[in-house]
């Protein structure tokens, strides 16, 4: 007994202790149905989200096919949006662009629970904004690809997943011990 009473902090606790934390992480869980119908909900607003993603960006704009540019180097577009004399239309392009990737790493995380975590969300997302700007540059009439879209996109990413989508995924699937 008294060799448990002075033994260091940074040994494992007692099976009990670990007992009662899985207790404690399983009823923040939701039951199976519960489970399964927000899954479900997440994966009809994701093919919303997506759809309103394709009209967003996939949609040609010949009236604007002269203002169109490629831009490769992060930071240019920013800094063209930014010198612009109109405030609003700085924010309503930065803005849109953040508020664009904020479903995204809502809804991925519950939908695709092994896409949980900040680095695989921030790594779907870019690669999906990518394949998106690649999509808009290559087929779409007055649009071009653009770096720093893909990266606004990925920082709102990051944004929902960390203000409501690691939270949402915790609660829907249990990590472990449920299946």
């Amino acid at each position: 007994m008294a060799r448990a009473a002075s033994r260091p902090r940074s040994w494992p606790r007692p099976r009990a202790a670990k007992a009662r934390e899985g207790d404690r992480r399983e009823r923040h869980t939701l039951a199976l149905p519960l489970r399964l119908l927000a899954t479900a909900c997440a994966f009809v607003f994701m093919v919303a989200f997506a759809v309103v993603l394709a009209r967003l960006t996939l949609q040609p704009s010949p009236a604007s096919e002269a203002l169109t540019h490629t831009n490769l180097h992060p930071g240019r577009s920013l800094r063209a949006y930014l010198d612009q004399p109109a405030l609003r239309d700085a924010v309503k392009q930065i803005g849109g662009n953040i508020l664009l990737g904020v479903p995204f790493g809502v809804l991925v995380p519950v939908v695709a629970p092994r896409t949980r975590g900040v680095l695989r969300v921030l790594l779907l997302t870019a690669v999906v904004m990518l394949l998106v700007e690649c999509a808009q540059g290559v087929l779409v009439t007055g649009r071009a690809f653009d770096v720093d879209d893909v990266i606004l996109n990925t920082g709102g990413a990051l944004i929902g997943y960390l203000l409501l989508g690691r939270r949402m995924s915790r609660t829907v699937h249990a990590r472990g011990g449920r299946t």
